[in-house]
């Protein structure tokens, strides 16, 4: 019953929300005697105010129309390159009528940014798509909301995900490629990327790991402690809900987006109110500037996705309890994972010094398990006064984290040599 309260929840703030939101823009309006009244500014902000906290969060668009690349300015569209009832792999397809960067277009490293499947949307990743496209062809997943996901096309576990990844890499062309997983999905990358090299099968050029878990008995943060102090019974009837009937995955087991979202204010709440009061203040103080950067933020923040339950179950017990990829004994659909078979492709592991997600040295252990590779084809960089969204957006990425993964890519990458 708890996602139908919810959703009752949300159907009475929803024109709530908006009314706030209509009251805000009356008062705000030079135009409208109302807003000459004593105060109105303070009514307006709170009215704006109520509106933000109550209003719906849909998924964010990831707006890249265009980008710089070598040093011009090219047109960008985003295409569907295959789809998948869980998943969409899309393609950032790069236009210019310079012939000069044409030519040098064409021999960029093509890059596949595997997205985590971990309560926000592929949209996050937003600015790691928009840097790297300055010098790569770039492909990314953007997983679909579990609760739009019709019940008939199955269930989707961990095995489904490792297989999903197999799949776009083939789709891609391994032989050209080099994958960047970040956070979560460095654990089923690496499982999909062993499976490949074990059949024989082509692996990509490079695979960039960053701040993902892939042992997580090093160093563990609040979200493994949580894992290891529940057992998976308390997950399953705690967290575990059925999509209701407005819904096209009616009747769908999911971890749900508003419980999730719930879970990450719950880790920082202090910072998130202080947040809000200072966003409240500047609509005060008329600061349209930084009352922008706030919507920005919790528009992306705030949109959140609901998780197919058999994935959030399967990782809870193989990656977060059972720790069975560094213990060597994770099979997925019958065949053991055996990150050891990797030959050929390059790895590179990226950790944030402040990382409170994924704790040092869980992502650097995929160095002992990538035994195969040598050390002269291998590389780890800790990011100094970096958290976990630090490695993959923001100013620290763009002038400290891309410049090392590009430089990465590009000595391994078959085109540029």
């Amino acid at each position: 019953m708890l996602y139908q309260i919810h959703e009752w929840q949300r159907s009475f703030l929803g024109p709530l929300s908006y009314f706030a939101q209509a009251n805000a823009r009356m008062l705000n309006d030079h135009a409208s005697p109302l807003s000459q009244w004593p105060g109105v500014q303070r009514m307006a902000a709170g009215f704006e105010l109520i509106h933000r906290l109550g209003k719906d969060y849909e998924k964010p668009a990831f707006d890249i129309h265009s980008a710089l690349a070598h040093e011009h300015e090219i047109a960008v569209i985003e295409r569907v390159a295959l789809d998948k009832p869980f998943c969409q792999l899309k393609r950032f397809k790069r236009f210019s009528d310079d012939p000069a960067t044409i030519e040098k277009m064409k021999v960029d490293p093509v890059v596949l940014v595997v997205a985590p499947l971990s309560g926000h949307h592929a949209t996050l990743l937003r600015d790691t798509v928009r840097t790297l496209l300055r010098e790569h062809k770039v492909y990314i997943t953007d997983w679909v909301d579990a609760r739009m996901v019709p019940a008939e096309a199955g269930t989707f576990g961990l095995d489904d995900y490792v297989a999903y990844i197999e799949e776009f890499i083939r789709h891609i062309g391994a032989r050209e490629l080099h994958v960047i997983s970040v956070c979560q999905p460095t654990v089923p990358v690496l499982a999909a990327v062993s499976l490949m090299a074990a059949r024989g099968e082509d692996t990509p050029l490079s695979l960039t790991m960053m701040g993902g878990p892939i042992d997580p008995r090093r160093s563990p943060t609040g979200v493994n402690n949580l894992a290891t102090t529940q057992p998976l019974s308390w997950f399953k009837n705690n967290v575990v809900q059925t999509v209701p009937p407005n819904y096209p995955g009616h009747g769908r087991e999911v971890y749900p987006g508003f419980l999730q979202h719930a879970g990450f204010i719950a880790m920082n709440p202090s910072r998130h109110l202080s947040s809000h009061w200072d966003y409240y203040q500047n609509l005060l103080r008329g600061d349209q500037e930084d009352a922008a950067s706030h919507r920005k933020f919790y528009d992306e923040y705030n949109a959140v996705l609901d998780m197919p339950a058999a994935f959030y179950l399967d990782t809870i017990a193989t990656v977060f309890q059972q720790f069975l990829l560094p213990r060597g004994l994770w099979d997925v659909a019958g065949e053991r994972v055996n990150p050891a078979a990797i030959k050929r492709s390059a790895l590179l592991t990226v950790e944030g010094e402040l990382d409170d997600i994924s704790g040092l040295g869980q992502t650097q252990a995929a160095h002992d398990l990538c035994s195969g590779i040598p050390a002269k084809r291998r590389a780890h960089k800790v990011i100094e006064g970096a958290g976990h969204y630090g490695i993959f957006s923001g100013r620290r990425w763009r002038e400290t984290v891309y410049p090392q993964v590009r430089d990465f890519i590009r000595k391994f990458d078959r085109a540029t040599k």
